[in-house]
């Protein structure tokens, strides 16, 4: 039997079931008639509500990442960055490694899952760290000329793939804190 309707809790299912599958057989192998059967929908209705598989793969990884990093203000660039480590937890980051591999290959091979990547996921990523960056700024936390500003998020996922490459480990909480007092603040001068 096929559902049709798309409720709130029905789309976060579908979702979960799409990530799921990018985690196990990775980006190029994710079909649209395996999300349909893991869920119970049509394909019709899922090209009808996403229009094609690269944006339904955004949408669920957008989905999955609720809080947006520009939302966060503790007052200090210290207490924002581990804040937003606060938000994930180790086996969180374990499903975001898997997650990464499985679209690694696929943004290098596939323009449209490339762009809708950068449009709906990385863009407002950028966006909220650099609001969290120009607050830090305006506190005079960070000088505004530091060319280490335009290199955080370059920072923040090398070490989140490079940890997993370099130590055959996947990056934890621990290591992640680490790394942002180690790295990242000193280099912002904070």
């Amino acid at each position: 039997m096929t559902r049709s309707r798309l409720t709130p809790e029905r789309e976060a299912e579908i979702y979960e079931a799409v990530l799921d599958l990018l985690r196990e057989v990775g980006y190029d192998a994710l079909t649209m008639d395996a999300v349909a059967t893991r869920t119970r929908s049509s394909k019709a209705t899922l090209y009808r509500q996403w229009g094609s598989k690269a944006e339904l793969v955004v949408k669920a990884v957008r989905h999955d990442k609720p809080v947006q990093a520009g939302e966060i203000d503790t007052g200090t660039l210290h207490g924002d960055f581990h804040a937003m480590l606060e938000r994930s937890d180790d086996c969180r980051m374990e499903k975001d490694c898997a997650l990464m591999r499985g679209l690694a290959q696929a943004i290098h091979t596939n323009p449209d899952l490339h762009q809708a990547l950068r449009e709906h996921l990385v863009a407002p990523e950028i966006t909220g760290l650099d609001v969290v960056l120009r607050r830090a700024v305006d506190r005079g936390e960070i000088r505004p000329d530091n060319p280490a500003l335009g290199y955080v998020m370059h920072m923040m996922i090398g070490a989140f793939v490079a940890r997993e490459l370099i130590e055959d480990r996947i990056p934890d909480r621990a290591f992640l804190a680490d790394y942002l007092d180690a790295v990242v603040l000193p280099a912002l001068s904070a």
